[in-house]
């Protein structure tokens, strides 16, 4: 009897040991991540930590954590918000405890990032400046979301994939913790960082590698507010650096992708970081060789030869694709002009001087006097900022009797004349940087392409379709404004595009044409649709800011045996499903492509063209929606199986109608039935 409650207590101290344990380690990882915070003071991995810990005991010890890091590390504006925040985590996690919706691993995520965002928005609400705090509390909610994910995973489950990812993104987060412990002006955290890197680059996959690269690069940027320069970085040493099979050779490959990033870059951290980067490198070589385990096996060279020689396609089409989009924005540019400072006066002359008494006698009978001394206090204006009364002549100060209204006048109209010309010089200088970027990104694609083997010739699977198109241009013009293109991705994918510059003519078809083809280069890059179009838009909205012209992008992509069919459009006409009788209008709300900036998404429908069934896409010169109930009809009722036929019965229809008072192009896919097999 004795022994064996022996036994029991033993077995029950162990199970209290191993609770301890396992609350101590979620209270020590949460309170280590309030440690990193993000722009705003949020510490968004530490309230991840939370989330990820679920409810009961585990959940309770990692709040208490967070807290009393929140304390340590943080003031007490920003400890508290922090806190309720994470009070509010755990709450829910308690209330929703038993339900089935809390074992699924994307609930806890979602509810981190809501929590952050109510949290953060009755701050912003009542903030003087409201707008500065939308960004970094939307960051904030994104990274919570994301470190729970991550976190769950490895302190939830025990997949053996998964646990690696998370494991990995843990020991990266903690390190980012590190960084504010320094040796000289270098972060010893960073340092380690970029040895975690580099290691992963090397041992795991390429896509692996480059994603860790430029996650954690990104998470970098956002902590110390360095925009994009440890993003760049990070992910073209780890994108280099996974393309080697050895360690030496993988280690220089790692610093040169940083060396190229950070060398172009006019910041101050650029230095640090080279030095960090070099430090990192040095510590991956000097670790052991039974560190690698063998992980990184040595692939089939029948293999390897065709994803280096895919990767080596898409390389180079990419910096195809982005050395023709650097030409662009240089191309055919009128040169910018200064304003000149006499719309100054001009402007405040106009407010106050025209009603004055003496408006005909300054501004007509004595107006080479008067200019005179407008023209010699302009200099005092623009060095300091405003205008005084010592600026002007004393004969001109003496006999204007609405002095002081002129000068408030001129000081307004002088605010608004540097605000835009500050504005001016920061476009340019944008402008300038996307430009030089896109180049340098171009250069290292072509660089890194050269090195690798023979393409492969396409594959995907097979899928039949006709293609029939036509454009007419309105009348009065040679040339259509509108450019039309269809091809096939070296994956299979059947791509529709079409093009609709602003106007018509040449102008108008050369920007069409342009935008046609950066993004069939992007697409056949196999950069996914969205990503090329949300970076072709700022682009050209970049470009867009001195011709002032846009272009709508019609894409409507189609995949595999199946027809699953994907329509993407910025500010494009209608585009139309037909099987038999039954058409389907698919439309957008999205501006033009160059008309808005960042953040701009393309409006994606997505659909099944099946056997039988036709596409069609038309540019606004054929109909829109409020002007399209004859197409409609002519879709329902017609039983042909022709493509091109079809395109040239709308055209002709449309011209008949609306007289080509606007380019037209239309373009139809046509995907035939299977033929029938003879007996």
């Amino acid at each position: 009897m004795f022994g064996g409650d022996s036994m029991e207590q033993v077995v029950l101290k162990r199970e209290q040991s191993a609770r301890l344990l396992y609350g101590g380690v979620r209270f020590f990882l949460a309170g280590a991540l309030s440690a990193t915070q993000t722009a705003g003071g949020y510490a968004p991995f530490a309230l991840g930590c939370v989330a990820a810990s679920g409810p009961g005991f585990g959940g309770a010890a990692a709040l208490l954590g967070s807290c009393v890091g929140a304390l340590m590390f943080m003031d007490f504006a920003g400890a508290l918000s922090f806190c309720a925040t994470a009070v509010l985590i755990f709450t829910a996690a308690m209330a929703f405890q038993g339900m089935p919706a809390l074992e699924k691993p994307v609930v806890m995520p979602i509810l981190a990032a809501v929590m952050v965002l109510s949290v953060g928005g009755i701050y912003i609400l009542q903030s003087l400046s409201p707008e500065e705090m939308v960004l970094p509390c939307a960051v904030a909610a994104a990274l919570a979301g994301v470190s729970a994910w991550f976190l769950q995973v490895l302190l939830q489950r025990t997949e053996s994939g998964a646990a690696s990812d998370g494991i990995l993104f843990l020991c990266a987060i903690l390190l980012l913790a590190l960084g504010e412990l320094t040796i000289g002006q270098l972060s010893l955290g960073r340092m380690l960082l970029c040895t975690l890197l580099a290691y992963t680059a090397f041992d795991r996959e390429p896509m692996t590698a480059i994603a860790a690269g430029l996650g954690v690069g990104l998470m970098t940027d956002l902590v110390l507010g360095s925009e994009s320069l440890y993003t760049a970085a990070y992910g073209i040493g780890a994108l280099l650096a996974a393309m080697r099979s050895r360690r030496f050779t993988a280690a220089v490959a790692f610093f040169c992708g940083m060396l190229a990033a950070a060398l172009p870059s006019q910041k101050e951290a650029a230095l640090p970081l080279l030095i960090e980067g070099l430090a990192g490198t040095i510590l991956f070589l000097l670790l052991p060789a039974k560190a690698f385990g063998g992980k990184r096996v040595q692939r089939q060279q029948v293999g390897e030869n065709t994803q280096i020689s895919r990767l080596k396609a898409q390389l180079t089409k990419a910096a195809s694709a982005l050395r023709d989009l650097y030409d662009s924005m240089g191309r055919e540019l009128p040169q910018p002009t200064e304003e000149n400072p006499a719309v100054v006066f001009d402007r405040a002359a106009e407010k106050v001087c025209r009603e004055c008494a003496l408006c005909q006698l300054c501004w007509q009978k004595e107006y080479t006097m008067t200019f005179n001394a407008l023209n010699d206090a302009t200099p005092f204006l623009l060095e300091r900022g405003r205008a005084m009364a010592k600026d002007f002549p004393p004969h001109f100060a003496s006999r204007c009797i609405h002095l002081t209204d002129f000068m408030q006048a001129i000081n307004g109209e002088l605010s608004a004349y540097l605000l835009r010309q500050q504005y001016r010089k920061q476009l340019e200088e944008t402008r300038r940087s996307a430009k030089g970027q896109y180049a340098q990104l171009s250069d290292l694609l072509t660089a890194t392409a050269a090195s690798f083997g023979e393409v492969p010739p396409s594959g995907g699977e097979d899928l039949r379709v006709q293609i029939g198109a036509a454009l007419k241009p309105r009348n009065g013009e040679i040339v259509c404004g509108d450019t039309i293109e269809s091809f096939r991705t070296q994956e299979g994918a059947w791509c529709l595009l079409l093009a609709d510059g602003m106007g018509s003519g040449e102008e108008a078809r050369r920007e069409s044409a342009l935008t046609c083809r950066l993004l069939r280069q992007f697409l056949e890059a196999d950069i996914a649709p969205e990503a090329a179009l949300k970076t072709l838009n700022t682009a050209m909205a970049l470009r867009g800011a001195e011709t002032g012209s846009f272009t709508t992008v019609d894409l409507c992509i189609c995949k595999g045996k199946s027809g699953d069919t994907t329509f993407y459009k910025f500010g494009a006409a209608p585009s139309y499903l037909k099987k038999g009788g039954t058409v389907r209008r698919v439309t957008g709300v999205s501006f033009p492509v160059g008309l808005r900036g960042n953040p701009a998404s393309p409006d994606i429908t997505q659909v099944t063209l099946e056997k039988g069934g036709f596409i069609v896409l038309i540019s606004d010169g054929i109909a829109d929606s409020g002007r399209d109930e004859w197409l409609l009809n002519l879709l329902a009722g017609w039983e042909g199986e022709d493509a091109q036929t079809l395109a040239n019965l709308i055209l002709s229809e449309s011209i008949r109608r609306e007289k080509l008072q606007d380019d037209c192009a239309v373009q139809v896919m046509y995907r035939p039935e299977d033929p029938v097999k003879k007996v």
